[in-house]
């Protein structure tokens, strides 16, 4: 009986994985936003390990951002990295999705303070994000007003 539970749970893991593969195939991330994502990831992984760290965020964004590390620490991936594209494309919209969770839960004022890089940096992390920051917000205002 044993037996049966464990390879039902194989199997379900196994195709649980080959969707999780087909999905990235299908909204794969085109090269300019993992260019983009490749140059601010040592600013990316100081900004998770601030925001990680600090008290006045609340405990579910902190134990996501400390889960977030854990997963990118191990040598383990849901998708190799020797497979192109989509072995860093999995950590990629992980961290984005992480991200969006924690903008949402602890405000934009509270990523753009830990922020460590430039503000050309920061851009390209909202735009990686699909966090809209106050400029673009306002620029999407105006243009909503005028029609």
């Amino acid at each position: 009986m044993w037996w049966d539970i464990l390879l039902g749970i194989l199997i379900a893991l196994l195709f649980s994985w080959l969707l999780l593969i087909a999905a990235l195939v299908i909204i794969r991330p085109d090269a300019g936003l993992l260019k983009d994502a490749l140059r601010i990831l040592p600013d990316l992984l100081r900004l998770l390990r601030r925001l990680a760290a600090d008290k006045s965020l609340p405990r579910g964004v902190r134990i996501r951002l400390a889960l977030l590390m854990v997963y990118l620490a191990t040598p383990f991936d849901l998708v190799p990295d020797f497979i192109p594209v989509l072995g860093y494309a999995d950590d990629a919209i992980i961290v984005t999705a992480v991200l969006r969770s924690v903008v949402r839960r602890a405000g934009l004022p509270a990523v753009r303070q830990h922020w460590p890089g430039t503000e050309n940096g920061f851009t390209a992390l909202c735009r990686l994000t699909g966090i809209a920051t106050p400029a673009r917000a306002r620029e999407v205002d105006e243009a909503t007003d005028g029609q």
